[in-house]
């Protein structure tokens, strides 16, 4: 089976790390679903919830590194179409932080399941952290650059949570980031380089007793 994905990928000349990442996330997928479903007495059951989130975040990181470096950097590179905070009204792509904020709203949409992105240089408040786990978390990773796991109650249900280092994989997100007006206001000494810890990718899996 990948032999046969890796053979067709190359017929459609796609680069070699992009196969790779895209055999990453699949394959991370396939454990998950074929181990357990993300109800609270199966993943206890039967896989770790560290493990869980371990693959849910390597297929988040997977897509966002797909996306950043070779959807939204290479089409600028190459002056087709640029990424853009107002994509609908300009006709441009979704910045990657945009994306990523929809495809997280869709895979939580009626489940109590959720990840998104926080920062403590956040241009949206919602994304700052908030909770008592995700400020202990942040300051964690921000010391270590290590992923932080724990427990957490929120909103009177309990979570196994994980919060991994989020860096900027490409030119386009530092260069949105510090050139964001927002950013020059709230932030005005901190500038970000490419491999940068910009904040986190949380995980939130909802558990039972």
């Amino acid at each position: 089976m990948i032999h046969r994905l890796i053979r067709y990928f190359r017929r459609i000349k796609l680069p070699v790390r992009l196969i790779t990442l895209m055999i990453i996330g699949v394959a991370s997928w396939f454990v998950v679903v074929s181990c357990g479903t993300l109800d609270g007495k199966q993943l206890g059951a039967k896989v770790p919830a560290d493990l869980v989130a371990d693959y849910i975040y390597r297929i988040i990181w997977s897509e966002r590194t797909i996306y950043g470096k070779h959807v939204v950097q290479r089409l600028k590179d190459e002056n087709v179409v640029m990424a853009s905070e107002h994509w609908q009204q300009e006709k441009s792509l979704p910045l990657p932080a945009q994306m990523f904020r929809m495809s997280s709203e869709l895979a939580s949409e009626n489940s109590a399941f959720s990840y998104g992105a926080i920062s403590p240089w956040s241009l949206n408040q919602n994304n700052s952290p908030n909770t008592e786990f995700e400020e202990r978390a942040m300051q964690n990773i921000l010391e270590t650059g290590l992923p932080y796991k724990d427990y957490q109650v929120k909103d009177g249900k309990k979570y196994f949570s994980a919060l991994y280092p989020d860096k900027a994989v490409s030119a386009a997100c530092i260069d949105c980031h510090n050139q964001h007006p927002v950013h020059k206001q709230r932030y005005p000494q901190k500038v970000f380089k490419v491999g940068d810890v910009m904040g986190g990718i949380l995980v939130n899996l909802p558990i039972e007793n």
